[in-house]
């Protein structure tokens, strides 16, 4: 890395990407670019296709911004990126067709703003890591663990949390007797929730209220994972709660609790209701729940964080059930990003700017070592 002090940190904006929250990826990278200091950092936006090229793609958020009739993607004619795998390059190479290869400077930190599967997954961390390239988030075991929701769980209750009755039907199970994989589901109760096991933004997740559905519903999950979830349905308040990494050895901090209130429309917090159909839904920051229990979700959030060994950034979701317990379903290491996504509406209650929450970010990357942490 540059020993210079004094010019601006040239920030790497990866996003796009090869699964299915290709667009949800684009918009988060439209409303990070414009929050992005120009007086302090150099951006540097890189876009991958659907078909996993990489490209440079222009400095210019509008395009990007996902809305009604307008889904945004990567153009993937754009100039072709090479990123580095020595340890000992930081920059990036640029080709396009009929001219000379070109450097572009060095890049300090990569702000990967990518959901689900090839991203967010480990995989870009790891080529990060092969690089000593410092980015934002987690590292490689948090980002593969947390994205599966199977794995996920069992790290929970390895940890001690309580987690949803759930099953799971892995690709070789569905090959060989889908029949026999569909009755072990009969040891939870109806509805169920079936999910693809490595996937975001609600994609692939259908409500099941009888049996006779649920072989769709399987189906539709494996068309985004061949390793399928399904989790008993449970009756309750859905709280999130946002994790910001502590500096040096400081713990971890916790946000004011958000709550997810679907209002019409939607059978739940679906893609659409995410996305597209603000009026459909209410999103809270802070919730109204008792101190105690806001206390007590608090203290799960980082013992969640903690255990699936997280960095930087996190948003834990919890169900409180209408008995006043408390489980825990998921971890989202690369939370939805836009200023009105939960995780920064969270800290906006805390009075943390959506502007500061990035610098912030960027700062816990620069201070983290390279490399086995």
């Amino acid at each position: 890395m540059s020993t210079e002090k004094s010019r601006k940190l040239r920030v790497a904006l990866v996003f796009g990407g090869r699964s299915s929250e290709h667009a949800v990826s684009c918009a988060t990278a439209a409303s990070v670019m414009s929050a992005l200091d120009p007086e302090r950092y150099d951006v540097i936006p890189i876009g991958i296709a659907k078909d996993g090229s990489w490209v440079l793609a222009p400095n210019d958020p509008e395009p990007l911004r996902l809305a009604p009739g307008h889904i945004p993607e990567v153009d993937a004619s754009g100039p072709g990126v090479l990123v580095p795998t020595s340890a000992t390059a930081r920059h990036l190479i640029v080709h396009e067709a009929g001219q000379a290869p070109r450097e572009l400077n060095e890049v300090d930190v990569v702000f990967p703003l990518l959901h689900g599967p090839f991203g967010e997954d480990g995989t870009i961390q790891g080529m990060l890591d092969l690089a000593d390239v410092r980015y934002v988030g987690s590292g490689v075991t948090a980002s593969a663990v947390m994205m599966d929701k199977h794995m996920m769980k069992v790290v929970f209750q390895a940890a001690g949390l309580p987690v949803g009755p759930y099953t799971v039907i892995t690709d070789r199970e569905w090959q060989r007797d889908p029949e026999a994989a569909l009755d072990a589901v009969g040891a939870l109760d109806f509805p169920v929730f079936v999910k693809p096991a490595r996937a975001g933004s609600s994609m692939g997740i259908s409500k099941v209220d009888h049996r006779q559905d649920l072989r769709s519903a399987v189906e539709a999950a494996r068309e985004h994972d061949p390793k399928v979830v399904i989790e008993q349905g449970i009756v309750g308040r859905e709280i999130e709660c946002g994790v910001l990494d502590g500096h040096g050895t400081d713990a971890p901090r916790t946000s004011p609790l958000g709550e997810c209130i679907v209002v019409q429309n939607h059978a739940f917090y679906d893609f659409e209701a995410k996305y597209l159909a603000a009026d459909d839904i209410r999103l809270e920051a802070p919730a109204d729940v008792p101190p105690e229990i806001a206390e007590q979700i608090s203290r799960m959030a980082v013992t969640a964080f903690e255990a699936a060994g997280c960095e930087g950034l996190a948003r834990c979701d919890f169900f409180l059930t209408e008995d006043g317990e408390l489980l825990i379903n998921e971890i989202n290491t690369m939370p939805g990003f836009t200023p009105s996504s939960m995780y920064p509406r969270m800290w906006a209650a805390a009075g943390v700017s959506y502007p500061e929450l990035i610098d912030e970010l960027i700062s816990l990357a620069m201070e983290r070592r390279v490399g086995l942490r």
